[in-house]
């Protein structure tokens, strides 16, 4: 695995203007929070809006080290516990676009990726992905890298639909029951 670069930009999940509501300072000493996933490594976070910023769902922010428009400071990781009910009602649509709208990216792991062991194939990781699937995933490729998720399903047969997996592999990383993090850092 190839050592993961900061999050540059982040996805808003929701948006708490009043802060926390099991915060039981004063309202005047809350501040807002803004729950969010980045766009590079699907890394939770909890951020602090500047003042007067109002986010919308699905809304980008850029949250790198140069001047930031919407965002005064980031809080941290957070754990998926601790997403509010809309954060999480959220959080599968929020990677089902940043899966989509990358592509290249996850195809590109069709194409690379390698065994784990001598009996494990990183391929076998995805689920519904088992042997067969993966021996023929690595043959295929031999010939040609995969171009696209549609070169994928019509040259690998029976696969399941390539972008569904890898989403539904992403989400397995996030809710913590996954050993092996092969998209997302926690």
């Amino acid at each position: 695995m190839l050592p993961r670069r900061k999050e540059e930009e982040a996805i808003v999940l929701d948006f708490l203007p009043n802060g926390y509501p099991f915060d039981s300072r004063p309202s005047h000493m809350k501040t807002p929070i803004v729950q969010a996933i980045g766009k590079e490594n699907f890394t939770l976070l909890e951020l602090v809006p500047k003042k007067g910023i109002f986010l919308q769902p699905y809304e980008e922010v850029y949250i790198g080290e140069a001047k930031r428009e919407k965002i005064h400071h980031i809080n941290g990781k957070i754990t998926p516990d601790k997403l509010t009910h809309t954060a999480k009602s959220e959080l599968a649509h929020a990677v089902k676009q940043l899966v989509h709208n990358h592509q290249k990216r996850f195809v590109e792991f069709f194409n690379k990726a390698q065994p784990l062991s001598t009996r494990m194939h990183i391929i076998e990781l995805l689920p519904g992905v088992g042997k067969k699937h993966m021996w023929e995933i690595v043959e295929e490729r031999k010939g040609e890298p995969f171009k696209d998720f549609d070169d994928i399903k019509k040259r690998v047969k029976l696969m399941p639909d390539p972008e569904t997996v890898i989403q539904k592999r992403i989400m397995q990383e996030l809710t913590g029951v996954e050993k092996h993090l092969l998209f997302v850092d926690r």
